[in-house]
């Protein structure tokens, strides 16, 4: 397009590439058209085109290894809590089913202010700050 100030034509790619127009024709044609991913691949054609494209979503095996690893050691730093301040930290970071919970909600579920809640995360944290329990997540985190 640059040395033109246009697209090219398929003669044009074609003649650049050493192919036949026809094929460079073909290869356009099939490059904007919608494939499924259910779209049988290969040469026995015995595998779907979805396979193989990467769930960017899903960790991989040394990822989910550590991330199982990591949690359990959070669990193990937080049985050193109280069961009050162990639950908070959990809802407050997610740590129950992957949703943060506000301190309002938290409250709400201690029957509590949420000033009250905050204050005792705050304790809970500078307790898991102490040296002895630090140092049991140092190695996860870096």
């Amino acid at each position: 397009e640059q040395e033109r100030g246009r697209a090219p034509t398929p003669e044009e790619i074609a003649a650049e590439m050493d192919l036949e127009p026809r094929k460079v024709q073909w290869m356009l044609k099939v490059s904007w058209r919608p494939l499924s991913l259910e779209h049988p691949v290969g040469e026995e054609e015995d595998s779907e085109l979805g396979s193989f494209i990467e769930d960017e979503s899903t960790p991989t095996p040394p990822q989910g290894t550590y991330q199982n690893l990591l949690a359990e050691k959070i669990e193990e730093v937080l049985t050193t809590l109280s069961p009050r301040e162990a639950r908070i930290l959990r809802l407050r970071f997610g740590l129950i089913n992957g949703r943060s919970y506000t301190l309002e909600e938290v409250g709400q579920k201690f029957g509590l202010t949420r000033e009250r809640i905050r204050q005792i995360e705050g304790k809970a944290l500078r307790r898991l700050r102490h040296p002895c329990r630090s140092r049991q997540l140092r190695d996860y985190l870096g």
